[in-house]
């Protein structure tokens, strides 16, 4: 793997990458090195999966333990009392 350094960045654009990574719950590297991808390659910037984004999130809070697979059960929605 190479690294570089960018110099003389914007600041918004810096602000816009943090961002995006904010809200796909990754890492500012990740996010820049997929943005990467996506212009050299000319692929779509593909996000990690939403189940391995949702375990990432929580493991981050603390959570260690597997999260019980819904996949094939019966969901009834709450009663709202309406």
């Amino acid at each position: 793997m190479t690294q570089f350094t960018v110099r003389n960045l914007e600041e918004d654009v810096r602000d816009k990458l943090r961002e995006l990574a904010k809200q796909q719950g990754q890492s500012f590297e990740e996010t820049v090195r997929q943005v990467l991808r996506a212009a050299v390659l000319g692929v779509e910037a593909e996000a990690p999966p939403l189940g391995s984004r949702i375990a990432d999130r929580f493991r981050r809070e603390g959570l260690d333990q597997p999260i019980e697979e819904l996949r094939g059960q019966q969901v009834e929605p709450p009663d709202l009392g309406g």
